[in-house]
């Protein structure tokens, strides 16, 4: 994965300065790494709002394990703070707007939103993922969402899985190539619309008018720092209106967009590997309102490269008939029979656990699930060859 760098310099000052003495937690809950092991490092970059952290409890509870929370227990715990950093058994999740230069109040000095490349510490970062790629701890900074502050940085130990998300994580080449898989969140803008709109509009009592001039005001920074990411992902999931009722605005078509010839990564296909199949599923079987419920297997070319498409369209009554849909999809990365549907089941309060966008969500968390598997028996077998000749 190659990109030019994005070159950082800014001269607006931060309101916030870091103090010496780092927060730390305890980690013996995390799995420490095995004698010779690298952490895989694992991308996703999607706008705010887009479900990131949904996304990221989905990958999180793929690797089991009984924690799975804020690191140090977050803001309220006994001696815990406000935090971004999402910490379970084996994977440490870090937000990248933990790299922001400027606090709120910087940036409204430099007149630059966050959007803007040149307002992230991307030498940081590159040193940051390398270290924990390393097996290294690192001190990392944290953005607090809450009042917009830069406050006192926080330990971060090195686990099995270490996922970097946010705006930003492929901007920087050298960043790019600590990456072992990455992925894009990529949410249309009649999606973005319809969703803002619902949220801001019917539950906060926002003007139509509000919103669209806050939508028009950060288009143009997520077209020019955002969007063109999309270009080096593995695996991107598209959220798109439905095709199959032109008059409604909350049913979703979802594609998974599965770049081939990804190392340790087979995409998962529809019946049948390398073919063009539309479906609409049985409705004795797969219960689903109007507009009903189509899916499609396509082989297509995304920024140059080969890539198989899987796409669901439309929503389904009940998590537990997923089963039918799962039985016919070919590298899903399962562990058994049913496990994509439980894994469903096991995040169903979930936005989007009924329809294609959870669905699609669980097996790109599966897939990583498998790649570290992989890697990690590519590792061991290294590890025992070279102590075989030593």
């Amino acid at each position: 994965m190659k990109l030019s760098m994005t070159t950082v310099a800014l001269a607006a000052s931060t309101a916030t300065a870091f103090v010496p003495a780092g927060k730390t937690s305890s980690p013996s809950a995390l799995q420490a790494l095995k004698d010779g092991e690298t952490p895989i490092v694992i991308g996703l970059a999607a706008d705010s709002g887009c479900g990131k952290s949904t996304f990221m409890r989905r990958v999180t509870s793929t690797f089991g394990g009984d924690q799975c929370g804020p690191l140090g227990g977050g803001f309220g715990a006994p001696d815990g703070w406000e935090t971004n950093t999402l910490v379970s058994d084996m994977a440490t999740v870090i937000c990248l707007d933990d790299y922001h230069l400027n606090d709120r109040g910087g940036r409204k000095v430099s007149g630059l939103t966050a959007l803007n490349t040149a307002e992230q510490k991307f030498d940081l970062m590159f040193e940051h993922v390398q270290a924990l790629k390393n097996g290294e701890s690192v001190m990392k900074p944290i953005y607090n969402h809450v009042n917009g502050t830069l406050d006192t940085p926080e330990k971060i130990e090195p686990t099995p899985v270490i996922i970097i998300e946010g705006l930003h994580p492929f901007v920087d080449e050298r960043v790019r190539d600590l990456i072992d898989f990455s992925l894009y969140l990529d949410i249309s803008p009649d999606v973005k619309l319809n969703w803002k709109i619902q949220r801001d509009m019917e539950e906060r009592g926002h003007s139509l008018e509000s919103i669209m001039a806050s939508i028009e005001a950060r288009k143009p920074d997520f077209d020019a720092y955002i969007e063109p990411q999309k270009e080096f992902a593995d695996y991107i999931i598209e959220v798109l209106p439905t095709d199959l009722d032109p008059e409604d605005k909350k049913t979703l078509k979802v594609r998974a967009i599965q770049k081939k010839g990804v190392a340790d990564f087979n995409p998962t296909y529809l019946f049948d590997e390398g073919s063009e199949i539309s479906w609409s599923p049985s409705s004795d079987k797969l219960s689903s309102p109007a507009p009903g419920m189509k899916l499609e297997y396509t082989q297509e070319q995304y920024y140059g490269n080969d890539v198989s498409v899987l796409s669901m369209d439309g929503t389904f009554d009940n998590i537990q008939e997923l089963v039918y849909v799962e039985s016919n999809l070919g590298n899903s990365n399962s562990k058994f029979y049913g496990e994509v549907t439980q894994a469903m089941l096991s995040l169903a309060d979930s936005p989007g656990s009924n329809n294609g966008s959870g669905l699609m969500q669980t097996l790109a968390a599966f897939a990583i699930r498998e790649l570290y598997n992989k890697k990690a028996a590519t590792a061991k077998l290294a590890s025992s060859k070279a102590a075989a000749t030593a």
